[in-house]
C-alpha cells in the first residue's frame, strides 16, 4: 500500500490529488491535527475542492479538546481500507503524524491478556528508570527507539507476554493489515522554509486567529487538544496577551520549522526494514506521480 509521508508544507496532498488522476483512489489522513472539526487553517487539511475530487477519510474526526490516540486512528484506519477494498479504490496513506503510521503499520496485534498487578508495578517502574531504552533494546534487538513510552511499551509487551514487541508486530504484517511501500518526500532546506513561512503568511492573512478565538469562545480551554499543536499554541499566547501580534508570524514560522525538523529526522530514522522510495518534491506533483507509479508498476504489479 503507498504511503506518502514527509515534513509539513512538502507537498504530500498535491502528490495525493495527482495521483489520482492516474488511479482511483481514497486517501486516508494520517494527521494528528487534521482530525479536529473547525481546525482547518493551520492544519493543511485538503481544500474542499480536492475532497470533492479525492475521497478522504481522517478528516474531521472530533472536536477540539477531545484526544483522538495513534491506536484509534489505527483501528477506524481498518474499517477505511475495508471499505476502500469493497469500493474498489486503491488506498493512499498520507500524513506526517510518524505515530499514526506506525500504529497502523506495526501496532495492529492482539496481544494475549496481560496480568494487570504485574503490568501496573511495570508502569510504575518504567516510569523512574532512566536507562529504560537500554533494558528495551536488551529486550527487543529489532527495537529502533521512539521515546520513553514506546520505550516502556516494548518492555512491557516482552516481560508480560514472553515475546517481543516486534515479533507481534511481525505477526501482525503477516495477517495483511498493512504492507506499506513509503514515498518520502523531501525538499532542500531552504525551499522547505520558504513554502513555510508562505504558508503561515497566507493562512494568518486567511483568517487564522479569527478561527482559533471562535474555538476558544466556544468552550475549549488553550492547551486543550488540538489548540496544543503548531501553530495554534502561539496563537493562544498572542491572544492572551503573551505574544504581540507583530511577532506572531515568526515565532509560528520558527516554531514549523523545528517542527518539520523533528519530522524529517523521524522519517528518516523509523520506518523500519519497509521499501522506502524517496523523492525530490522540488519537481511538480504531476512527475512525482508518474515517477512513482512507473516505479509500483515495474516493481510492485
Amino acid at each position: 500500500m503507498p504511503v506518502i509521508v514527509g515534513p509539513t508544507a512538502v507537498g504530500k496532498t498535491a502528490l495525493a490529488v495527482a495521483l489520482a488522476r492516474h488511479w482511483p483512489i481514497v486517501v486516508i489522513s494520517a494527521d494528528s491535527r487534521q482530525v479536529y472539526r473547525g481546525l482547518d487553517l493551520g492544519t493543511g487539511k485538503p481544500s474542499s475542492n480536492e475532497r470533492v475530487r479525492v475521497p478522504h477519510e481522517g478528516l474531521d474526526m472530533v472536536q477540539p479538546g477531545e484526544r483522538y490516540s495513534a491506536g484509534r486512528f489505527a483501528r477506524d484506519a481498518v474499517e477505511w481500507l475495508r471499505q476502500a477494498q469493497m469500493n474498489e479504490r486503491r488506498p493512499v496513506v498520507v500524513g506526517g503524524t510518524g505515530l499514526y503510521i506506525r500504529a497502523l503499520a506495526d501496532g495492529l496485534f492482539r496481544e494475549p491478556p496481560l496480568d494487570p498487578d504485574r503490568r501496573r508495578k511495570l508502569q510504575r517502574w518504567a516510569a523512574g528508570e532512566p536507562s529504560l531504552a537500554r533494558w528495551a533494546t536488551r529486550l527487543d534487538p529489532r527495537y529502533t527507539g521512539g521515546g520513553r513510552q514506546r520505550a516502556a511499551r516494548a518492555v512491557e509487551v516482552a516481560l508480560l507476554t514472553g515475546q517481543s514487541l516486534s515479533w507481534w508486530q511481525r505477526a501482525a504484517r503477516a495477517e495483511g493489515v498493512m504492507r506499506p511501500v513509503y514515498l518520502r518526500l523531501t525538499l532542500p532546506r531552504a525551499v522547505l522554509y520558504r513554502r513555510i513561512a508562505e504558508r503561515v503568511t497566507a493562512w494568518l492573512a486567511a483568517g487564522w486567529v479569527d478561527q482559533v478565538q471562535a474555538v476558544l469562545r466556544g468552550g475549549v480551554a488553550a492547551g486543550a487538544p488540538g489548540l496544543d499543536a503548531v501553530g495554534y499554541r502561539e496563537i493562544v499566547r498572542n491572544l492572551q496577551g503573551d505574544l504581540p501580534a507583530d511577532d506572531l508570524p515568526a515565532a509560528i514560522t520558527a516554531s514549523t520549522r523545528r517542527y518539520a525538523k523533528r519530522q524529517e529526522t523521524w522519517f528518516r530514522h523509523q520506518l523500519g526494514d519497509e521499501a522506502v522510495i524517496t523523492l525530490d518534491a522540488s519537481e511538480s506533483p504531476d512527475t512525482l506521480a508518474l515517477r512513482f507509479i512507473h516505479h509500483w508498476d515495474t516493481t510492485y504489479v
